[in-house]
């Protein structure tokens, strides 16, 4: 029998302000997460930096131990969990599942990962003036303690993304989830702690990002901040911050190139799947169509045939792909560029409809550039298709966006696939497939206002930890 989630009362206590979370479904509160203040803030920043001081020495196989063990006990709670995601975030049942499931994959390659990581020997006589009675030893070393900040979209793999290769390079770390998926994120420290994770490695921080989150960003001890997030939010971070190293994935505009020879079958099933699984809340989300004028019809055929496959409504009730928006002020937003599209004179294939915060799978065709849908991204169901007469100018209009975070090409010709995709200005490029992220080893970042840094499992690691060299003189 499937494990559902209860929220646990008991842990209330009568002295602690609480923020509730509504679940985006039907707005009933499903659960409340303490309301920290700045001196709760402090509290954690300083427990981090306390528990640093021994968590940096302990072996690494000992804090692999720690992550194989934390899967484990993910994917023992994984019904209970699924059910949560689906509750908090309105996920559907199989993305909330795989979410899981992926999760207890990536702590695991994290910590296998973080075993084939070694250091180097540098020979002095290789440059010019040195012999060999000077070689310098490089080694990694943790940065201190992690700032993770977690968007709401996918509450523990994004979250754990941050925190698993954080824990693994020495660090430890201070992790604020976005209000809605705190729920997540407070299940998700509870596993790593019951892993075996000493007093104050993990430290979670919840409430109101408009109370605590200039705060907790700026603090003096923290050394690195890791987030995933709008572009707004994280321009204002980078505003923020003075000599502290940022990772940060940010939003995106990803387009679909479609080329004359395309597969446009084989096109349109992709395209589809990367626009509206999860209403398009996801960073990685095919945000517009770029296809040449003398098969965007047939293009559009196949589009709508995709479209009509797909289920819409409450996750609970059944298996959907378009499920209600995660806030009424997202759905808002999502009708004001649907509404902007239409006034403009945009051919609206499907959709447009809206009940409550659910907004059913919208097709413009025509879309031109001085649309809002051109260029903002809506992070929800709504797919703009913008006709190109030729390869350079679906390029040029792919690289004016002031995003760069994926793009995909469909082609035959793998000729014309290199040639679009060595002069998009994006971090990947995807040759006859959506735009998603993963395998979580490949690398994954952002140019333009899409991000800072390289994430990756490896990469990942490597950017949350410093190159120390020691130099040692023989000739003494």
């Amino acid at each position: 029998m499937t494990q559902k989630y209860v929220f646990d009362r008991s842990i209330l206590k009568d002295n602690i302000q609480y923020v509730e979370i509504k679940s985006p479904i039907d707005d009933s509160v499903i659960g409340l997460v303490p309301a920290m203040t700045k001196k709760d803030v402090d509290s954690a920043v300083w427990m981090a930096k306390e528990a640093f001081k021994g968590w940096k020495n302990v072996p690494l196989n000992v804090r692999a131990d720690i992550l194989y063990k934390a899967a484990d006990i993910l994917l023992e709670h994984i019904d209970r969990l699924t059910d949560l995601l689906m509750k908090e975030v309105g996920k559907d049942y199989k993305s909330a599942n795989s979410e899981i499931k992926r999760t207890a994959d990536f702590i695991r390659f994290t910590a296998d990962t973080a075993k084939s990581i070694h250091g180097e020997s540098i020979q002095g006589d290789t440059f010019s003036g040195f012999n060999k009675d000077k070689f310098a030893m490089v080694t990694r070393e943790p940065v201190g303690v992690v700032l993770a900040i977690s968007p709401f979209n996918y509450p523990i793999n994004l979250a754990t993304s941050k925190i698993a290769p954080a824990l693994i390079a020495g660090n430890t770390v201070v992790f604020k989830p976005a209000t809605i998926g705190s729920l997540c994120g407070m299940e998700l420290v509870k596993l790593f702690q019951k892993a075996g994770l000493p007093e104050g490695v993990l430290n979670l921080v919840t409430g109101k990002g408009s109370e605590i989150g200039d705060y907790v960003v700026s603090h003096t001890d923290i050394n690195f901040i890791n987030f995933t997030g709008s572009t707004e939010i994280g321009l204002g971070i980078s505003e923020k911050v003075h000599m502290v190293p940022l990772l940060m994935e940010l939003g995106g505009k990803d387009a679909a190139i479609v080329l004359k020879d395309a597969n446009l079958a084989f096109a349109a099933k992709n395209i589809i799947a990367g626009a509206f699984s999860y209403s398009g809340q996801r960073c990685t989300a095919v945000k517009r169509i770029l296809v040449v004028d003398e098969v965007a019809d047939e293009l559009i055929g196949y589009l709508n045939e995709e479209i009509s496959k797909l289920q819409v409504g409450n996750p609970l009730e059944k298996q959907v792909d378009v499920v209600p928006l995660i806030s009424t002020k997202a759905a808002d937003f999502v009708m004001e560029l649907i509404e902007d599209a239409k006034e403009k004179g945009a051919k609206l294939i499907v959709g447009g409809k809206r009940q409550g915060n659910l907004i059913y799978p919208t097709l413009f065709d025509y879309v031109t550039t001085d649309m809002r849908v051109a260029w903002e991204e809506p992070f929800g169901p709504v797919l703009p298709i913008l006709r190109v007469n030729s390869v350079d100018e679906a390029i040029e209009l792919a690289n004016r966006s002031e995003y760069g975070l994926q793009s995909s090409v469909f082609t035959e010709n793998i000729t014309d696939a290199f040639y679009v995709a060595n002069r998009l200005e994006v971090g990947t490029v995807q040759v006859n497939n959506k735009t998603e992220r993963g395998p979580d080893h490949f690398p994954f970042l952002g140019v333009k206002k899409s991000g800072i840094g390289t994430q990756g499992i490896r990469y990942s690691i490597e950017a949350m930890t410093r190159v120390k060299a020691t130099v040692i003189n023989l000739n003494h």
